[in-house]
C-alpha cells in the first residue's frame, strides 16, 4: 500500500480549522481509494514567529523538504501588521517557496454549477461554464528585483525592479504548455510589451518555447485589455500565462468569478514532484475560531495535490464531485442563499466525507 508523507502546515487565524478539514477529507479518500498518509505538523507565520521569533523556521524547512508535500493553511493578521517587512508572517510564505524551488503558482477558476448565481457577472457574460487556469510565474520579477530608496535633489525616491531571465520564463512557460496540452489547448500570455523590455523577452521567449507545441493556440495580451476581458468574457480563457506580478493580480480577479474566494484552491509547483497547496483566501481573522469559514478552498487544494503530487487522479477527481455534489445540498455562511441548509466549517468536511463514502 502506498504511503505519503504530508508536511501541515497550519498556519495562522483560519488555517488550522480549514486545514483540519482538509486532512479529514484525505483521509476518508485515502481509505477509499487504497493508500495511507502521514502527517508531520510544522510552525509557519505568526504562529512560528509566537513560538520561535521567525516567520520561518529551520525545522520547518527540513519538514517540507522530506515530505511528498506540503499543505498550507493561512497566515498573518493584524497581530503582526506592526512587525518590520523582514519579519512579517508573509516573509515566511515567500521563504519557504523559494526554500522548495517552488517557481509556478496554479491557480483554478472555476465556477461549480450550484454556484453560478454567486458570481458578480450575469449568466450571459459567464456562458455556458467556465475553468481558467492561471499560471503564474513565483520566483522572480519585481517581487525578487533589486529595491531600495535614494534621494534625489532633496526628495526621497524608492524602486523596484523588474527582471526576467530567459531560463526563468523558459520553465514557468513548459509547466502553461503542458498544462494547456491536457486541457482545451489553449494558452494565452500575458505581458506589457508594448512598455515594458522584460515583456517584450518575456514574450519572445514564450513564443519560442510555444512552437514545441504546435497543437496549442497561442495567443498574446496586454495585462490591461485581460483585466478587462476577464470580466467581458471570461470564457474565452483557457490556461493564463503570466509574470508574478501581473499574475497576482489576475488570478485575484478571475478569483471573484467563481462566486467567493472561499471556493478557490492552488498549487505551487518546482522542478520536483513536490508542491504546497493552499486555499487563496488568507487568514480571516475576523472570523478564526468561530466555526463559520469556508473548508472548501482547502479541501479542492488537496484535490490539486493528489493530482499534481501524489498521482492519485482518481482520488482528486473523488473529491472535486464530493465538493460539487454536497454544494447542491449545504453552504457555509459566505456562500449561503435560501433553500440550502446552512452548515458550521467542520460539517461541511463531514458533508463531503459522507459523498465520498458513498461513492
Amino acid at each position: 500500500m502506498k504511503n505519503y508523507k504530508i508536511a501541515v502546515l497550519k498556519g495562522d487565524g483560519i488555517g488550522p480549522e480549514i486545514v483540519d478539514e482538509a486532512i479529514k477529507v484525505l483521509n476518508v479518500t485515502a481509505e477509499k481509494c487504497g493508500f495511507t498518509v502521514e502527517y508531520d505538523e510544522a510552525l509557519l507565520g505568526g504562529c512560528a514567529i509566537d513560538a520561535t521569533g521567525v516567520p520561518l523556521p529551520d525545522e520547518t524547512v527540513a519538514k517540507c523538504k522530506a515530505a511528498d508535500s506540503t499543505l498550507l493553511g493561512a497566515v498573518g493578521g493584524p497581530k503582526w501588521d506592526t512587525l518590520p517587512g523582514s519579519q512579517r508572517p508573509e516573509k515566511g510564505l515567500l521563504g519557504i517557496r523559494a526554500a522548495l524551488g517552488l517557481f509556478a503558482n496554479l491557480r483554478p477558476a472555476r465556477i461549480f454549477e450550484p454556484l453560478r448565481e454567486a458570481s458578480p457577472l450575469r449568466a450571459d457574460i459567464i456562458g455556458g461554464s467556465l475553468d481558467i487556469m492561471v499560471v503564474r510565474e513565483l520566483t522572480g520579477g519585481i517581487y525578487f528585483g533589486e529595491r531600495g530608496r535614494l534621494e534625489e535633489n532633496g526628495v526621497q525616491a524608492a524602486y523596484d525592479t523588474e527582471k526576467y531571465s530567459v531560463p526563468e520564463i523558459e520553465r514557468i512557460a513548459r509547466i502553461g504548455f503542458d498544462l494547456a496540452m491536457k486541457r482545451n489547448k489553449r494558452l494565452c500570455s500575458v505581458d506589457k510589451a508594448n512598455v515594458l523590455e522584460s515583456s517584450r523577452l518575456w514574450r519572445e521567449t514564450v513564443t519560442r518555447i510555444g512552437r514545441e507545441y504546435p497543437e496549442v493556440e497561442l495567443s498574446y495580451m496586454y495585462v490591461d485589455n485581460c483585466a478587462m476581458q476577464l470580466v467581458r468574457n471570461p470564457s474565452q480563457f483557457d490556461v493564463l500565462l503570466t509574470s508574478n506580478i501581473f499574475g497576482d493580480i489576475l488570478s485575484d480577479e478571475a478569483s471573484m468569478i467563481s462566486g467567493s474566494i472561499g471556493m478557490l484552491a492552488s498549487a505551487s509547483l518546482g522542478a520536483t514532484g513536490s508542491g504546497l497547496y493552499e486555499p487563496i483566501h488568507g487568514s480571516a481573522p475576523d472570523i478564526a475560531g468561530q466555526n463559520i469559514a469556508n473548508p472548501l478552498a482547502t479541501i479542492l487544494s488537496v484535490a490539486m495535490m493528489l493530482k499534481y503530487s501524489l498521482g492519485q487522479p482518481e482520488a482528486s477527481d473523488m473529491i472535486e464531485k464530493a465538493v460539487a455534489d454536497v454544494l447542491n445540498e449545504v453552504r457555509t455562511p459566505d456562500i449561503y442563499v435560501e433553500g440550502f441548509q446552512k452548515v458550521s466549517c467542520t460539517e461541511m468536511g463531514d458533508a463531503v466525507c459522507a459523498k465520498i463514502k458513498a461513492m
